[in-house]
């Protein structure tokens, strides 16, 4: 009895822990399949992985669920809710041949829209486009751009 009364318990702190990580990959590559196949491939040196997103380093994310392949690489990458948002030496390249370079990129899975709004350069066979936003729809295969200036070169009989 004597205890209770000369000790006071110990008060501990509660701590509430908001963002917890589940899990941390290094050099790994994730594979989406459905029915048809293989729909996304995403390959990365670091990630970790939280409830709600992956947080990847050095990405790399390919999209194959639409007419033309999409490979995104990037140095940082954040996968949410089927939206990936890519930054530093982003790199934005489809099989026909059609690249831009930039340095942040939010592409939607569902829609096959990559925004970035920032100064890019594009380019496919020896066409040089430069601008300060693009807006690029892959299904539809349709380009919006601000601050244009194109090098396009005409096809020789």
């Amino acid at each position: 009895m004597a205890i209770f009364f000369l000790f006071k318990p110990m008060n501990i702190k509660k701590q509430e822990f908001v963002d917890v990580p589940l899990f941390e990959l290094t050099s790994f590559t994730l594979h989406e399949l459905n029915t048809q196949g293989l729909q996304t491939m995403m390959r990365g040196n670091k990630a970790v992985r939280y409830a709600d997103r992956y947080s990847v380093v050095d990405i790399d994310y390919t999209d194959n669920s639409k007419e033309y392949i999409a490979n995104m690489r990037a140095k940082h990458g954040l996968y949410k809710d089927e939206i990936i948002e890519l930054e530093d030496d982003v790199v934005y390249s489809r099989e026909d041949g059609l690249t831009f370079e930039t340095s942040k990129v939010h592409y939607n899975k569902k829609t096959s829209i990559a925004i970035a709004d920032a100064d890019y350069v594009s380019y496919r066979d020896k066409n040089i486009v430069n601008g300060s936003f693009v807006k690029y729809n892959n299904s539809l295969n349709r380009v919006e751009s601000k601050n244009v200036t194109a090098i396009y070169q005409l096809k020789a009989r």
